[in-house]
């Protein structure tokens, strides 16, 4: 398969120079380049790409705090980290530059999405180490909106500002927009007949969503719900985005260079094949990356897209590699489930998938909110439809219990979808 990657030589280079700062600076990943016998000048066409060694996340956890750092510490200006639950956090390091370049792609971002200095931005990610609240914000204000740094929590709070500031543009994660609708129905369910609200455009991420809860959220909201992709180890939000067209996420390629990889082989994918996001930046200084697994599931999409924009197209993530369950023999995964239960009416998109080990195989039980409408008397329906959904979506029967309204914990930030035990909890041994 052959790298197709615009303005080529400029981004090599660029690469190359990186990679001669770290073999100078002795760098972790130099190590790895020194035993996978490659050198910087190695690196002189798009398919030479294939002959670095891959990053992962256990490279830059190995090396907590400051050992990924590829500049001197006078240069930071900025810290981030991720939240650390499989290990140390991994501590991202911003250089004056990279903060202007994360702005930059930010900004591009929600051009996509149609937005201007005519419009308002409620960025309510937290802010703080995680870098969703000040990605989007940054961007924002470098686009030239006027933004509401919200944060998250206060949902009655923020319902308030959306309408009286006119918000015209949300951006959080699709769990806590969900919340939002909830919270909004509660105080004002006439908002669409009373003129209520401006809001005409979602910018939603941090977690996988499914299509479903797309529509779900655009009824609810009235709105055009937009996919915004990022990971801390990259950058922020702001690696891609969709555009109105919503056919794609545009990938910020003068900064990042896709590719898409096989993740038992880790052999390259031809474009349209699905596999595990490989992502090396350009032009970061601080905390460079280099061919780094993302461990999450899409597809380059070929062609170009109906905006006319030129960048290169990633389909939606499917779900992560790290995430997936294999349950008698078939791959199951938190967004699959997420996509099956939105189209069942009568259940809300809030479900927990509780899973254990039992004779080396994956066991689960999945917990789905049944909606407010509904009654104790609904839930033999509710979970034979749900029980059918699944398996016609997914080709394999699961447990299901059908839970009462907002019995599932609400998140204001990533929703937790998956809770692994060591055994078979307690919840499993009471289904319905």
């Amino acid at each position: 398969m052959k790298l197709v990657i615009r303005n080529v030589e400029t981004k090599i280079s660029r690469i190359r120079y990186t990679l001669e700062k770290m073999v100078e600076r002795n760098h972790p990943y130099a190590q790895k380049m020194r035993e996978a016998g490659v050198k910087p000048e190695h690196l002189r066409t798009a398919q030479d790409m294939r002959l670095l060694p891959f990053t992962t996340k256990q490279d830059l956890q190995g090396h907590y705090p400051l050992g990924w750092l590829n500049v001197d510490r006078k240069n930071v200006v900025r810290f981030h980290a991720t939240s650390g639950t499989t290990g140390n956090p991994t501590v991202v390091c911003y250089t004056n530059n990279d903060i202007k370049m994360w702005a930059d792609c930010a900004a591009w971002c929600l051009g996509l999405a149609g937005l201007d200095e005519w419009d308002t931005l409620q960025v309510s990610y937290g802010y703080g180490l995680f870098t969703g609240g000040l990605g989007a914000h940054y961007g924002g204000e470098h686009r030239g909106l006027a933004v509401i740094p919200a944060s998250g929590g206060a949902t009655e709070k923020q319902v308030r500002m959306i309408k009286e500031l006119g918000v015209t543009a949300l951006a959080c994660t699709p769990s806590y927009a969900m919340r939002i609708a909830e919270v909004w129905d509660d105080i004002d369910p006439g908002r669409f007949k009373n003129g209520g609200t401006k809001l005409k455009i979602g910018i939603f991420g941090a977690e996988p969503w499914s299509e479903g809860l797309r529509k779900r959220l655009e009824e609810k909201l009235g709105i055009k719900a937009l996919d915004i992709y990022g990971l801390s180890e990259a950058m922020g939000p702001g690696v891609a985005m969709e555009c109105v067209h919503q056919n794609g996420l545009h990938i910020a390629d003068e900064s990042f260079l896709p590719e898409i990889v096989d993740p038992e082989t880790l052999e390259n994918l031809e474009d349209g094949e699905e596999g595990e996001l490989v992502l090396t930046s350009i032009k970061k200084e601080a905390f460079p990356i280099i061919r780094y697994r993302t461990r999450d599931r899409t597809r380059i999409l070929p062609g170009t897209c109906a905006c006319g924009d030129p960048s290169v197209r990633i389909d939606r993530i499917g779900g992560r590699t790290d995430d997936m369950l294999i349950v008698r023999g078939v791959n199951v995964f938190p967004s699959q489930v997420e996509a099956a239960i939105c189209r069942v009416e009568g259940l809300t998109p809030n479900f927990i998938i509780d899973t254990w080990k039992h004779d080396g195989m994956d066991e689960l039980v999945i917990s789905c909110e049944r909606a407010p409408n509904t009654t104790q008397d609904d839930i033999d329906t509710l979970l034979h439809k749900a029980v059918k959904r699944l398996k016609d979506s997914i080709g394999v029967n699961m447990d299901i219990r059908i839970t009462d309204p907002n019995s599932v914990a609400r998140s204001e930030g990533k929703a937790v979808r998956v809770r692994r035990h060591m055994e078979e909890p307690e919840i499993a041994k009471k289904r319905q």
